[in-house]
């Protein structure tokens, strides 16, 4: 029997395989980052709340959730999961694109239903729902603020993430939307989406360049670590700086039309939770799934914040 998924809330693509059967789909593995940093902090949150919740409704169905602190151990654990638990169907978000692309084919190749989270693979076609941000929008958006509001020759430095599909997206779409603006990108480099390597590389910037305009950091761990350095070496009023994700801190920040933060861009770590929620459902359903789940990114600015500012979330 083949099965398609078709989300009501917004567009799916084709069917891409087919689904096991409701009587053989019994475990779902779920793969994760480790939280080392809010993002996953907060995606860890939601991928635990979600299973509790599934147990809840799915009493017949068993959850295996790891987390990982790099790629090697995703893949050993990804590796464990199919020896020792037979899962039938795996909800993965890859550490890094490019070294779990070959385990999670194999995964794949041997019939279990692969729903890939955020951060694509190096290979397309091997998964059977992919969901996540809209990553060249996430980069457009910042891109676009920055085209609008800076004057031609200012200067911006960029800090990347953990090199993979999503920061690839993320870049190009911010470098799409500036160009012909004039705005001189004077430095990108990898901070890998953690304060504390971002805080030692906006240092490097900061002795490098006397003129920075703007920095660009991508995500907001990376702002909150370029925002103690620049305030370390006294030039907050020099900059602006736009992260991304909707962070509680970056977004009381904007409430407060703090200069230095004046607006933020969404990515909410939420989209695990529709990951398992909608492999859940194809387990259980006759509902069609298959395709693409993208969620757009927004700008918050003053005007908006308070609708992104939730006082019980942990990110």
């Amino acid at each position: 029997m083949t099965k398609t998924l078709i989300a009501t809330t917004a567009l799916i693509g084709a069917l891409t395989g087919p689904l096991v059967s409701t009587a053989m789909a019994e475990t779902i593995g779920i793969s994760i980052p480790a939280a080392t940093h809010g993002w996953a902090g907060a995606l860890n949150y939601h991928a635990k709340r979600t299973v509790e919740m599934m147990k809840e409704t799915h009493p017949d169905m068993d959850f295996v959730l790891t987390t990982t602190p790099d790629s090697g151990r995703q893949v050993s654990d990804l590796e464990d999961m199919v020896a020792t638990r037979g899962i039938d169907a795996l909800v993965v978000l890859p550490f890094e694109s490019e070294p779990l692309t070959g385990p999670i084919k194999r995964i794949a190749e041997s019939g279990v239903w692969v729903t890939v989270v955020d951060r694509g693979l190096a290979q397309e076609g091997i998964e059977n729902l992919y969901v996540a941000g809209d990553n060249t929008s996430f980069g457009e958006t910042a891109g676009d603020y920055f085209a609008q509001n800076l004057a031609q020759g200012d200067k911006v430095v960029v800090m990347r993430g953990i090199p993979s599909t999503v920061d690839n997206e993320r870049v190009a779409g911010f470098e799409a939307a500036l160009e012909g603006s004039g705005i001189d990108v004077v430095a990108m480099d990898h901070g890998n989406w953690n304060r504390d390597t971002a805080f030692t590389l906006m240092q490097d910037y900061l002795s490098r360049f006397p003129q920075i305009d703007a920095v660009w950091a991508a995500d907001d761990d990376q702002a909150v670590g370029a925002l103690a350095a620049i305030s370390q070496a006294g030039r907050e009023d020099e900059m602006i700086v736009v992260g991304g994700a909707g962070m509680k801190e970056m977004v009381e920040r904007i409430s407060n039309n703090d200069k230095t933060v004046p607006v933020d861009v969404t990515y909410p770590p939420a989209m695990i939770s529709t990951a398992i929620e909608m492999t859940v459902l194809g387990l259980t359903s006759d509902a069609p799934l298959g395709g693409s789940f993208v969620i757009s990114s927004e700008l918050i600015t003053p005007d908006n914040a308070a609708d992104f500012y939730f006082e019980d979330s942990p990110y």
